[in-house]
């Protein structure tokens, strides 16, 4: 391991060990003084995304909300493993819209696929998932995805934490394996968590997204028509002091060869929601095609 990888992974363990011992007010102002420093060096393509999401914003303004809506997710997650999970969900339940589809789907032992966005809190989403499927009587209650991370120390120490949340956890960069514990799931009636506003791979759908080209994963409606699982497009957000999630309404996928239709589909209900909260998006990288090329 690198000297750089020691460090990094030093850096979270730190995190998990000492920003849950501090108030929270203090490790809340301490996040959000390094955002304002951030948002003061400039961030390009948070500023180029959010452009394109919120356009006639004030950019400057959004930016700096961005850098600390994300420096709260970073925050939160330090803390979360030590949090009542319980009063989590309780907090968070009166402030989650749109969930009576996926709500009737588990009812009639139908399988969900989440396709989330990299906002608000996700974990915290989970959690709220979590707790609602154990009501159900649902164990485990969902499966994600995670892709590798290096060093691989940091990578365990992130399984191990959605995994403490309750997340089943299983490996992206083995595909077909995935791919086969993804579908068994849905099969069974289970649910999966996707995020879905960020290719990372070679596979992903071009779809337009607030108007301009871009491409997104297709793995959301290709699970959906290969298991006849129910689509769900979900942003998670911040409240002032909790969090949220909105779903949308279902995206068909009646067969393979709807799953481009439905990316676009997810596209566009993802591209709606987040555009109502677009400080949440904590979207650093580029989405857009033309900030790809």
């Amino acid at each position: 391991m690198s000297t750089r990888a020691r460090l990094v992974d030093a850096a979270y363990a730190a995190g998990w060990r000492g920003v849950r011992m501090l108030p929270g007010p203090v490790a809340q102002g301490m996040f959000r003084m390094g955002a304002d420093r951030a948002a003061r060096r400039g961030s390009p393509q948070l500023r180029a995304n959010l452009a394109r999401l919120a356009p006639g914003a004030d950019l400057d303004a959004l930016v700096r909300a961005g850098l600390r809506s994300y420096a709260r997710y970073w925050c939160e997650v330090f803390r979360l493993p030590s949090m009542d999970l319980a009063d989590v969900h309780r907090r968070m339940d009166p402030h989650v819209r749109g969930a009576q589809p996926f709500l009737e789907a588990q009812a009639q032992g139908r399988g969900v696929v989440f396709a989330l966005t990299h906002s608000g809190n996700w974990d915290v989403a989970g959690v709220w998932l979590v707790e609602t499927l154990r009501a159900l009587g649902r164990e485990p209650a969902f499966t994600t995805v995670a892709a590798k991370l290096e060093p691989e120390s940091l990578y365990r120490r992130f399984v191990a934490y959605r995994e403490s949340l309750g997340f089943e956890v299983v490996a992206a960069e083995d595909g077909s394996r995935a791919y086969r514990a993804l579908t068994r799931r849905l099969r069974g009636g289970g649910v999966v968590c996707l995020v879905s506003d960020l290719d990372l791979s070679r596979s992903g759908v071009d779809v337009e997204l607030c108007g301009e080209p871009a491409r997104i994963p297709g793995g959301a409606a290709r699970l959906a028509a290969a298991t006849g699982a129910l689509l769900l497009p979900a942003v998670p957000s911040f409240t002032p002091d909790g969090w949220a999630l909105d779903i949308a309404a279902p995206v068909p996928v009646p067969d393979r060869a709807a799953v481009p239709k439905a990316t676009q589909g997810v596209a566009d209900a993802l591209g709606a929601l987040l555009a109502r909260v677009p400080a949440d998006w904590h979207m650093l990288q580029p989405v857009w095609t033309a900030d790809r090329s």
